[in-house]
Formats: structure tokens, C-alpha cells, sequence
């Protein structure tokens, strides 16, 4: 029997495309999705710095957080960090920190020319997929988390969002009172 080598080749396309499809949604149920994650405690991380610091999100406990992943390529994340250099100056002093986390090939050398480009004010961080899959995957920039006082997200923003609903989540952030500490 003749077998038609066009239907063969149809066959393992299809199957590699659902092997392919399978293993990359087995890798994303074994983190939460960024809907799951509200509420609830903000995976903590370690990354380098443009400043080559080691920074840890468990650093900033007892501070608002902004934690934004962008890249220097995406044009939406370009629209919104005047904003967020705006809002950590107007918010700084209240205790927001901002967390710029760069999802990148280019290197930090290239990252940095753009931050300072941009004027950016709070810290820039060199970004892993490892990192990114602890939030849930990052699918498109730019994808913010807040996370108030307390080490919990209170709200995540898939792409652009109006400055006007990102201050807004900020302001959330910043009214949340630091859990206080048992003394022994």
C-alpha cells in the first residue's frame, strides 16, 4: 500500500503542533495565573540591577509596590514610564516603590542607555523567564503588579492601562497598612 507522503507530512505536523500546544500549557498550570495571584502573596525573587545590586522583592516589605515588566522594544511600555517616573516622585516620599523589570535580549549596557533615555527614577532589574513564569507568565508587555504594604497583589494590568487607573491602583496600594509585628 502506497502511502500519500503529503498526508504523512500533514499527520506530523498536527501532531507536533498538539505536542507543542500540550507542553507549554503543562508548563504554565504549574504557575498561577495573574487572575489566581490577587490577593494573594507576590512570589518573591531575586535579580541583578542595572547598578549590578542584587535586589529582592522581600527587600521592599512595608512599601507599595508598582512592579512593571517591559522592554526596551514595546511601545506601550515607552507611553507609560514618563508616568511612572512621575508617579514615583509624586509617591515616593508615601512610600511607593516602583520595580522596572526588563524582559530584554539586548544587554544591561543597551537596557541602561534606554532608562536613562526614558529618565527613569526607581530601579531597573535585569529580568529571567523563571521570574516571569512566578507571576504567571508574562504573554505581552507590559504587565504591572501591585502589591501593597503587605507583600500581597492587589491588582495586575495586562498592557496599557490610562495613568489615570494606574494612580489609582497606586493610591489602593499605598492606603494598605503594614501588618503590624508580634514583639516575643
Amino acid at each position: 500500500m502506497k502511502r500519500d507522503p503529503l498526508v504523512i507530512v500533514a499527520v506530523a505536523a498536527t501532531i507536533a503542533v498538539m505536542l507543542w500546544v500540550g507542553l507549554r500549557s503543562a508548563r504554565h498550570r504549574q504557575n498561577p495565573s495573574a487572575a489566581e495571584m490577587e490577593g494573594g502573596p507576590a512570589p518573591d525573587f531575586t535579580l541583578q540591577s542595572l547598578e549590578g545590586t542584587t535586589v529582592r522583592l522581600s527587600d521592599y516589605r512595608g512599601k507599595a509596590v508598582l512592579l512593571n515588566f517591559w522592554a526596551t522594544w514595546c511601545p506601550p511600555c515607552k507611553i507609560e514610564m514618563p508616568w511612572f517616573v512621575e508617579l514615583q516622585k509624586q509617591y515616593g516620599p508615601a512610600g511607593l516603590q516602583i520595580l522596572g523589570v526588563a524582559m530584554d535580549d539586548g544587554s544591561p549596557k543597551e537596557i541602561a542607555a534606554f532608562a536613562k533615555e526614558m529618565g527613569v527614577n526607581y530601579p531597573v532589574l535585569i529580568g529571567k523567564e523563571a521570574v516571569g513564569d512566578a507571576y504567571g507568565g508574562i504573554p505581552y508587555l507590559p504587565v504591572s503588579f501591585f502589591i501593597d504594604r503587605n507583600g500581597k497583589v492587589v491588582d495586575k494590568v495586562l498592557g496599557l492601562k490610562g495613568r489615570g487607573d494606574i494612580e489609582g491602583d497606586v493610591k489602593k496600594i499605598l492606603a494598605s497598612a503594614p501588618a503590624v509585628q508580634a514583639q516575643k
